[in-house]
């Protein structure tokens, strides 16, 4: 696999004309673009982030597969969708705990798309068994819940994100101090970056450099979901 040097500026073009674009004949025209400019350069750098990928955790896999692994399909599901645009007009990158099955696990994210590039860590939508234990950890662990989230670091770049409930959940009181994140239903921080930084050389120490800020989330979520870290 070629070595990763930042993501070439065509990557970006790709996604603007997509979004443009988006139809099958366009994309069957433009298929090798997309090969070029994000698929190959997207697995390259997969694989150039296992080893700060492991040095953060060993539970966390960092798959560079052209199906299957950490990078998302490129085709959207629009069985149930009112929108049938074929194509996301943006990379997203999942590395998942190893135990994970899906998605709804405790993870961290990369998403490059022109105007809107984040970070993400933690988990998104999770099943009614992992909530239900999520929000039961986090009540009987406040201060380590508040240490994870409230920590300067945190703080200075990252924010949670995601649906809430709109009134407390059953069980819990509506006087708890964390009430706010109870009430949640997704558990994930995200931190917005500028479109450039995926074109420079040093990407891959820029991403690990601030997943090791989202150590404490994960490692706490995990524990809730009763998974090794």
């Amino acid at each position: 696999m070629a070595q990763f040097d930042g993501f070439p500026g065509g990557c970006l073009k790709f996604l603007r004309d997509l979004a443009q674009h988006n139809e099958r004949p366009w994309f069957n025209d433009n298929k090798q673009r997309y090969e070029d400019c994000v698929r190959h350069p997207a697995l390259a750098f997969i694989a150039d982030m296992d080893a700060p990928l492991k040095k953060l955790s060993p539970n966390f896999l960092a798959l560079p597969k052209k199906v299957g692994g950490s990078l998302m399909r490129v085709y959207r599901d629009t069985r149930f969708a009112n929108d049938k645009t074929p194509f996301k007009t943006n990379v997203g990158i999942h590395f998942r705990h190893e135990s994970a099955k899906d998605v709804h696990a405790p993870g961290f994210y990369v998403h490059i798309e022109p105007g809107n590039c984040f970070l993400g860590a933690g988990i998104w939508h999770p099943e009614a068994k992992a909530l239900a234990a999520i929000r039961e950890f986090i009540a009987d662990n406040p201060n380590a819940w508040k240490q994870a989230t409230r920590a300067a670091a945190f703080r200075t770049r990252w924010a949670l994100v995601g649906d809430s409930l709109v009134r407390p959940p059953r069980g819990f009181d509506p006087a708890h101090e964390l009430i706010a994140d109870l009430k949640r239903k997704d558990f994930i921080a995200c931190m917005n970056f500028d479109d450039g930084e995926i074109e420079k050389p040093k990407f891959t120490a820029y991403v690990a450099r601030h997943f090791k800020d989202m150590v404490p989330l994960v490692s706490y979520l995990c524990m809730a979901v009763d998974v090794e870290f």
